[in-house]
């Protein structure tokens, strides 16, 4: 009998003989027999880490609410953040930690980017929460600013000739840039230094639409067609 590789043992499936199960069109199979058993070894498709980025108010938030609620087999990485939890907050989106611990990522190289942000704050990318659901062949998302985008694709396991593993990014742009302004100053009332500030984020932000993999325009009113172009580069 054929040895599996015990890089695939993780994608073996064990069926009685004769009820081979019908395999995903994502899988190439290769059938051994065995004393009463089939054993099927497939290949799963490749996991890899997807950047969503894109400058605010351009719809990042809402588009990753919905691939979470329709693609229940992609994986969303929680933040290590040194923020204080808010009441009745749970722990399905940060894992909340105090700054000797959030150090102590940083000195073990446990964190594939880390900033501070609102008021001092720090938030990180664990490598405990992307790397071993890649291994285990799924696509995990994680919304970053421009700052981590340069971060994760100079990283070790991200970068080189021959990375260890996959990454892609999409970056989303607006239909124009007064529909971003419009965005921001409808969100409430804001200053016109800080508006001004925005705005040169904004258009700094938008030159990395050329270092993306992919680039996908949202629309106003479109929000069906810019997930539906989402969806067709993740499954590509």
């Amino acid at each position: 009998m054929e040895i599996l590789p015990p890089s695939l043992a993780s994608s073996c499936l064990r069926v009685g003989a004769g009820s081979l199960k019908e395999q995903s069109s994502y899988y190439s199979a290769k059938v051994s027999r065995g004393q009463g058993f089939i054993l099927l070894y497939h290949s799963v498709m490749a996991g890899k880490l997807t950047l969503i980025m894109g400058p605010s108010g351009v719809g990042k938030s809402v588009i990753l609410q919905q691939l979470r609620e329709r693609h229940p087999e992609i994986h969303f990485p929680r933040s290590a953040t040194t923020r204080a939890r808010r009441s009745g907050e749970g722990d399905d989106l940060y894992h909340f930690l105090s700054n000797a611990a959030f150090d102590e990522l940083i000195a073990q190289k446990k964190l594939l980017e880390w900033a501070i942000v609102h008021g001092g704050a720090r938030y990180g990318t664990m490598i405990d929460e992307i790397i071993p659901f890649i291994e285990d062949g799924k696509t995990v998302i994680r919304e970053v600013d421009v700052q981590g985008f340069d971060s994760i694709r100079s990283h070790a396991l991200f970068s080189g000739n021959a990375p260890h593993y996959l990454l892609q990014s999409v970056f989303i742009l607006p239909e124009n840039k007064e529909q971003l302004i419009a965005h921001i100053t409808n969100r409430a009332p804001i200053a016109a230094d800080e508006l001004k500030h925005r705005i040169a984020s904004m258009e700094r932000e938008l030159t990395y639409a050329e270092l993306a993999d992919v680039k996908i325009r949202n629309v106003e009113g479109k929000l069906e067609e810019t997930l539906s172009e989402v969806e067709r580069n993740l499954y590509a």
